[in-house]
């Protein structure tokens, strides 16, 4: 008779520490997506509209997708206790392979997530979802009113992942890092997980 195999993989998912630093900037957070949130924009002044629908990119994305310095500097921050948040990473066989990090916004009520990356070959085993729902629980547990996030229409993936994990789409902005975030099919998308 056979039997089943069954590989247990241990993930051991804590706090980051300063030590970790430069073990998250190792992480492979690269972008790989073939679809995008097509974004169409209908009527003009008040009476604008906006329609998304999923579409092949004329080119596949690969965007190497490193830490900026604005998440470093939020997770010095929080790391330091010098702002209120949660950095988390995951670790596989002594291996840094995923990290969280988010900022409360005490004037808002929320905690906005500032970056969530998993290296490349550890993708699609649920460390992405699980670190999610920490940062929702955390909300929860503060007693927060929202948890918000941020991508952009050509990271289908990520939004993918928002919708999966209880997020639904707030608004968007087809400026925010360039004249030309329609064009470039880039538009940036802004997420919130109510709690309330």
């Amino acid at each position: 008779m056979r039997g089943i195999r069954v590989i247990l993989v241990a993930m051991e998912v804590r706090p980051t520490i300063a030590g970790d630093i430069d073990s998250l900037l190792e992480i492979d957070g690269v972008i790989d997506s073939s679809d995008y949130l097509h974004i169409e924009r209908a009527g003009e002044g008040l009476g604008i509209s906006w329609r998304l629908d999923e579409r092949p990119l004329r080119t596949r994305l690969i965007e190497r997708n490193a830490m900026d310095d604005e998440v470093r500097f939020g997770l010095r921050q929080i790391i330091s206790g010098a702002d209120e948040g949660l950095a988390l990473l995951a670790e596989h066989e002594s291996r840094v392979v995923a990290s969280l990090v988010a900022q409360i916004q005490p004037s808002a009520g929320l905690l906005r997530l500032l970056d969530l990356r998993v290296d490349f070959d550890q993708r699609r085993q649920g460390l992405a979802t699980v670190l999610l729902y920490r940062l929702i629980q955390e909300a929860r547990d503060r007693g927060l009113r929202a948890v918000m996030a941020q991508t952009r229409t050509n990271n289908l993936p990520a939004a993918k992942l928002l919708l999966k994990t209880g997020f639904d789409i707030a608004g968007l902005d087809a400026q925010f890092h360039s004249n030309h975030d329609l064009v470039k099919e880039a538009v940036t998308l802004f997420w919130y997980a109510a709690l309330d």
